[in-house]
């Protein structure tokens, strides 16, 4: 069962709308170091590594950090430069949360398997923000929250490829109007908010 608000609200739709017009998770956002994220979320995670960057795979949520330039000890601290939020991830595991952080769950309760963007962006303008649409030309659909600076991604067409085996009944079926993911870059979307 989800866990509702004191409005009967779904709370993970409060993890979802935080995260749009703030930028952050649980306080910590662009720029933490790894060990801050570690501290966040928990150290369940797949670390992917590559040249001077790391990727970070929570599940739910996914960050990118870059290597500063080396220091005079020889080191290279690693910060964040991109959050994403993987929505869509969830309609394919059951129980979602062996996808979800547990710091998370504890604050928000469950996470549904999907979530709608009229019900996000309703949860968003509460919160005192916009959203507006960026780039609605290709299957999956791209808004901006333009005082936080965050994209939200919502499918326009779950079978692009027309191959027929989209099953709309289907509630583990990705479906037009979901969330498929939220992301905060300023180095992908520009600096500015």
């Amino acid at each position: 069962m989800q866990a509702t608000d004191d409005a009967g609200r779904r709370a993970d739709l409060d993890f979802y709308a935080a995260f749009a017009t703030r930028g952050e998770i649980l306080g910590t956002g662009i720029g933490a170091e790894p060990g801050a994220w570690e501290a966040t979320l928990g150290p369940d995670h797949l670390d992917d590594p590559g040249e001077g960057t790391l990727r970070r795979d929570h599940g739910l949520v996914e960050l990118s950090f870059s290597a500063a330039e080396k220091l005079p000890d020889r080191s290279r601290p690693y910060t964040c430069y991109g959050i994403s939020v993987q929505v869509h991830r969830l309609a394919h595991d059951a129980p979602t949360a062996s996808l979800v952080p547990s710091a998370l769950v504890r604050e928000y309760g469950e996470f549904a398997p999907r979530v709608r963007f009229e019900e996000l962006r309703s949860a968003i303008l509460s919160l005192g923000c916009t959203v507006e649409p960026e780039d609605l030309s290709a299957d999956i659909h791209r808004y901006r929250v333009p005082e936080s600076g965050a994209r939200v991604f919502v499918i326009d067409d779950p079978d692009p490829y027309g191959d027929g085996h989209h099953d709309t009944d289907d509630p583990e079926t990705a479906q037009a109007g979901d969330v498929w993911a939220l992301s905060v870059c300023p180095a992908w979307w520009g600096a500015s908010p």
